[in-house]
């Protein structure tokens, strides 16, 4: 591409007679490179020098032929006329053969050349691309609009009147353009084309991206262009890919697109992914890597991404001794802290062991602080490795172990070493050492939490007894009660808040159970310390302990008591009511909306199809309701006579008032279904229920500005 930058700097320099010389000079090579030749006329049709360049444009025709790829062939000789101004008979003879050769079964081809200004040959200029868009133009097709309409699909094309009707993708209802029009801004676009699969085919197109996500992103740059990961999830979302499931989807995606050999992965979320010109290798991909002269920690990270991700690359016996040559080197030369050392002496053991093995058993052997190496590793997998050496080569390996137990932070590794531990028999030593955890959890919080879970999981670990199982839920709740106050741990105290909730309570359940009295009144008591559990989670706590122990009930009463609060009250007229309503959304409703989405889908153009985006919304509105009354359902109690009391105002009662201007006015509670306040019926939970509920006969109260006093109080059901 060396000529391609001698021609932008002299475009930028507007430098139009070097340009010119140039172009001369480059029209009598012998060889031509079709990319940059392609490159070169773009940017002289960009720069718009068609006035002088037009008139010697042509003169790489000759050279054009030795072009051997197929589209490249075509798109520059397009350019070629695109930019040509001598409209010379030589050169429309030039270009009917081409489209002849290119469109011999055409019937309309005289028509066409007359379109294009190629039949009297006045004034042909875009003659061979405008040829190219009528024999596009068919119903069903699709073309892009470079106004900003975006893409469109083809309705109809009239021959007779000269016009073609289209469907674009960003601008509602079905518009009518000229073929003089269309040539100035419309352009083919293929059907396997991003644009015309996500305007003509969403369905598909998201079956695809679900099914290899790597080919679509492929397919959009291919046919969009380089484009960041903003942009490209602005071109999937919504009509693709589904907002909830992008985050998912998209880290699938980004994981694949890391190994793709044609996709270059950029090194920030600002930069854009492109498609490389021809497949890298993992290897060339590699080398290229190392080529940045990477830090020695950035070196370990890579090659160990490499080692993983493409481990067939190591049966190329070449490659593998190139790369155990260059570790051997960096080991030799370099300045390494432990922790470096030991985990190149890692990556040298997968490529050949011999020269690794000895010298890596010499380091786990005389190293002094084993667990500030271990520490510095990145590698978890690495980090594992360094353990089975300590428990193989080291004499003090339980002590180590034990004391990494509790400050390691990823759990596979607590899980080795404590597997290690029990196995080895060295229940005593792990016990003494939970203690210390037990007796301040918060000095270990994520440890604290990993071993709660382990002694619900397996009953043979240290404290996975009943009594046991005690011992560590205190701590849980103790260290549960602790994290509420530091707000750097609201991660920490959301799972430890799912382990209490999961499965309906089922550990508290299941430590409550072999718990004793006294124990189980402990936990109730630091439960209730516990501010962001709710009020509903609490009251579950009571309820599990009055099942153990019945003599606890009594610390129930306060939670029982504002459990009547969540029960929604409902006559049965009410609760029919509700009942009907459900089924006719379910049944109904439900039903209709869903031939309303599929109808105003197929009128296409979704971002600007008002019937669809109003289909949706009424769906999510019925959704919405659905789910709200199903959740009331599920608090409702229909209520009869026997539970209203009317020694106070509450639900079910009917309150007989007068104001101070001796004005009679009757209240009635019930529950919310039931209320009109049209006729005085309040719902329990409005203000002035509450207000009113609680009150005796004789007792006063206000209302807007009128002040009431209580006469009587009635049964609804009498």
């Amino acid at each position: 591409m060396d000529y391609y930058k001698q021609f932008k700097k002299h475009l930028s320099n507007n430098d139009y007679p070097s340009f010119l010389n140039l172009w001369e000079e480059y029209c009598e090579s012998d060889e031509i490179d079709g990319l940059e030749l392609k490159e070169i006329l773009l940017a002289a049709k960009e720069a718009n020098i068609t006035t002088s360049f037009g008139l010697y444009v042509e003169n790489i025709l000759t050279l054009w032929e030795k072009i051997n790829d197929t589209e490249l062939s075509r798109e520059t000789f397009a350019l070629v006329f695109d930019l040509q101004t001598t409209n010379s008979p030589e050169l429309a003879t030039r270009a009917i053969e081409y489209l002849q050769a290119r469109f011999p079964d055409d019937k309309d081809f005289a028509h066409k050349l007359k379109l294009v200004g190629l039949r009297e040959q006045v004034d042909f200029q875009g003659s061979v691309r405008n040829f190219e868009l009528l024999a596009h133009m068919k119903k069903g097709n699709f073309v892009f609009h470079s106004g900003g309409w975006g893409v469109g699909e083809i309705m109809d094309v009239s021959g007779l009147r000269e016009q073609i009707s289209i469907e674009f993708d960003y601008v509602s209802g079905i518009k009518d353009f000229s073929f003089a029009n269309a040539f100035k801004v419309l352009v083919p676009v293929s059907t396997e084309h991003f644009l015309a699969m996500r305007f003509g085919d969403p369905d598909k197109l998201e079956e695809w991206a679900k099914r290899d996500p790597v080919a679509v992103i492929r397919r959009l740059l291919t046919d969009l262009g380089p484009k960041t990961a903003a942009e490209i999830k602005d071109e999937l979302v919504e009509l693709v890919i589904d907002e909830k499931e992008w985050p998912r989807w998209w880290q699938t995606a980004r994981n694949k697109l890391k190994k793709d050999n044609l996709i270059e992965t950029p090194d920030d979320l600002r930069s854009p992914f492109t498609l490389r010109e021809n497949e890298l290798t993992p290897e060339e991909r590699l080398k290229q890597s190392l080529e940045k002269s990477p830090d020695t920690d950035s070196f370990i990270q890579m090659v160990y991404a490499f080692l993983r991700d493409f481990s067939l690359a190591l049966k190329k016996a070449e490659f593998k001794n190139s790369l155990a040559e260059k570790l051997v080197d960096i080991i030799k030369t370099e300045e390494l802290t432990d922790a470096q050392e030991l985990q190149l002496y890692y990556l040298l053991e997968d490529l050949d062991p011999a020269k690794a093995l000895k010298a890596k058993e010499e380091l786990i052997k005389r190293f002094s602080n084993i667990q500030m190496i271990i520490a510095k590793i990145e590698i978890v997998a690495y980090k594992k490795r360094t353990l089975v050496l300590i428990h193989k080569l080291r004499p003090d390996w339980s002590e180590l172990f034990l004391e990494m137990l509790l400050t390691l932070h990823q759990n596979p590794l607590r899980d080795y070493i404590l597997q290690t531990l029990v196995e080895e028999k060295k229940d005593h030593e792990l016990k003494t050492r939970l203690e210390t955890l037990f007796q301040n959890p918060s000095r270990h919080p994520l440890a604290m939490h990993w071993y709660m879970q382990k002694v619900m999981q397996n009953d043979a670990l240290p404290f996975a007894d009943a009594e046991g199982k005690c011992r560590v839920f205190e701590a849980f709740l103790s260290l549960y009660y602790q994290l509420e106050r530091d707000k750097g741990q609201r991660d920490l105290l959301k799972k430890m808040q799912n382990f209490l909730l999961a499965g309906r309570f089922a550990n508290v359940r299941q430590v409550f159970q072999g718990a004793s009295k006294e124990m189980v009144h402990e936990f109730l008591l630091l439960a209730t310390k516990c501010h962001t559990l709710s009020d509903h989670a609490k009251k579950i706590f009571h309820s599990l302990a009055e099942v153990v122990h019945p003599s606890l009930g009594t610390l129930s009463s306060k939670y029982q008591d504002e459990e009547k609060e969540d029960v929604l009250w409902t006559t049965e007229e009410g609760f029919n009511k509700i009942k009907n309503r459900m089924h006719q959304i379910a049944t109904v409703e439900t039903v209709e909306n869903a031939k309303q989405v599929e109808i105003a889908r197929a009128y296409g153009d979704l971002r600007e199809n008002a019937e669809y985006k109003s289909a949706l919304e009424q769906r999510s509105r019925l959704q919405s309701e659905l789910k709200s009354l199903s959740d009331q359902v599920g608090q409702a109690r229909v209520m009869n006579a026997t539970d209203v009391d009317t020694a106070k105002v509450g639900v079910g009662c009917i309150i007989d008032c007068v104001d101070s201007n001796g004005k009679e006015t009757t209240f009635t509670l019930l529950g919310p279904w039931d209320a009109d306040p049209e006729k005085n019926i309040l719902s329990f939970q409005s203000k002035l229920a509450k207000e009113m509920t609680g009150l005796e006969v004789g007792a006063t109260f206000k209302s807007a500005d009128a002040e009431y006093t209580i006469k009587k109080i009635r049964n609804y059901f009498s």
